[in-house]
């Protein structure tokens, strides 16, 4: 096991030193971003899994048992998601992540009791960050997580780039993890707002969502959700975020979304209710 603190107080490391001897540290003194601090650690190990795990998630003693046997199974699965529910364990918080038209991604059956953590639909695009496996090959040849997202989406750009390098992702929800969520960036805090908004125009931009089909609905859904957030908010932590993001990936070389990623059955109704959804929940 590894763990990398990212800019941590120092009591990780103390309480990693005196209980956990047996743990790599790596630590870093400046915040890194949340890709940045994953790849870091990844890259200290060798194992044919790399397993990412939140601060903010508890997991069943026989969660990556069940997680990792997918991956042990079938050769062509590149990565996979866990179920993940709220306090209580009686609603779903993720199982793994599902991306619209537009390429926004949400935590898939968000909301749903966890009777429906078997469901097929939407479908499912790749794990979410805070809980799931990779095969070590797959994460390598696409290069792990991008580095230019500080905080938000990043897990969705290494679902996507791993399904169009042709890489399977699988969902098991025998595999649970309880997950507090926003225990490190906070509750819709101006911060956090701001790097969800700067992954959106990063990933708007690098895949060329705006010179697609779907360019009119997905600004008129941005548009919503910006107006929305400074009604609500009293800042544009969102727009600037946005903005931001759209011009960091400029000069980058562009990026396909593999449409089997995608799942054209989330219909505008739908899109709109997953946006509030993760609104609430940020």
């Amino acid at each position: 096991m590894i763990v990398s603190d990212n800019g941590g107080s120092g009591e990780t490391a103390e309480r990693i030193s005196s209980e956990w001897p047996a743990v790599r540290l790596i630590r870093s003194s400046d915040r890194l971003s949340f890709a940045a601090a994953c790849n870091r650690g990844a890259s200290a190990g060798d194992g044919e899994v790399v397993v990412l795990l939140n601060n903010d998630v508890y997991c069943r003693p026989d969660w990556l048992e069940r997680l990792v046997a997918p991956l042990e199974a079938e050769p062509q699965t590149g990565s996979v998601a866990c179920l993940l529910v709220r306090p209580g364990e009686r609603v779903i918080d993720s199982v793994g992540l599902c991306v619209d038209r537009t390429l926004a991604g949400f935590p898939r059956l968000t909301g749903l009791p966890v009777e429906r953590a078997g469901d097929a639909r939407p479908r499912l695009a790749g794990p979410a960050g805070a809980a799931g496996a990779y095969r070590r090959t797959a994460w390598n040849q696409v290069g792990g997580l991008d580095e230019a997202i500080f905080a938000y989406a990043e897990d969705l750009d290494l679902a996507l780039r791993l399904r169009g390098a042709g890489w399977r992702a699988s969902a098991v929800p025998e595999a649970v993890g309880m997950h507090l969520g926003s225990a490190t960036h906070g509750h819709r805090t101006a911060w956090q707002r701001r790097h969800a908004g700067f992954a959106r125009g990063y990933l708007l931009h690098r895949y060329g969502v705006l010179r697609s089909r779907q360019a009119m609905l997905a600004l008129t859904i941005e548009a919503a959700a910006v107006l929305g957030d400074a009604v609500l908010s009293r800042d544009l932590a969102a727009l600037s975020g946005r903005v931001a993001g759209w011009r960091s990936a400029s000069g980058l070389a562009g990026r396909g979304a593999p449409a089997d990623a995608l799942d054209p059955e989330i219909g505008i109704s739908d899109l709109l209710a997953l946006r509030m959804s993760a609104y609430a929940r940020r």
